[in-house]
């Protein structure tokens, strides 16, 4: 269950992104990318990307790394200590939840779902999809 205090914060930070930064036009998806900021304190971070690729199958993600725009230190944090499960996981489900719910009615929800793709997931790990864009035309 999505907690609001949290999910309004994140969307602000991901408002602001929006209205400030112009996506540039080879930019065919995007990735949040997901960081573990604290192991020891349970703070896990995310990061936007757009990137100039985009494949559906590639669990692994390399098309992110066809990066062509990035939010770079501009992160989102949140920190799960007080939570039940504290784990990277969880964590990657939090934000998969907010991020869906920003698609579902975000401000500038329509910037992210104008490109072919969206994923969420860690760095080194496979990416989940959130979102593609023939499966929704």
């Amino acid at each position: 269950m999505i907690q609001l205090s949290i999910y309004e914060e994140f969307a602000r930070w991901l408002d602001e992104l929006l209205e400030n930064n112009d996506m540039p036009d080879d930019a065919k998806a995007f990735c949040f990318n997901l960081y573990e900021e604290s192991e020891e304190e349970h703070i896990y971070a995310v990061q936007l990307i757009a990137a100039g690729e985009f494949d559906p199958d590639d669990k692994g993600g390399d098309w992110a790394c066809e990066e062509v725009w990035s939010s770079e230190e501009d992160i989102f944090t949140v920190d799960t200590s007080d939570e039940e499960d504290t784990g990277w996981k969880h964590a990657q489900d939090l934000y998969a939840e907010m991020v869906r719910e920003y698609l579902s009615g975000g401000k500038y929800s329509r910037i992210l779902t104008a490109a072919q793709g969206i994923a969420i997931g860690f760095v080194d790990g496979e990416l989940e999809l959130l979102y593609r864009a023939e499966d929704n035309g």
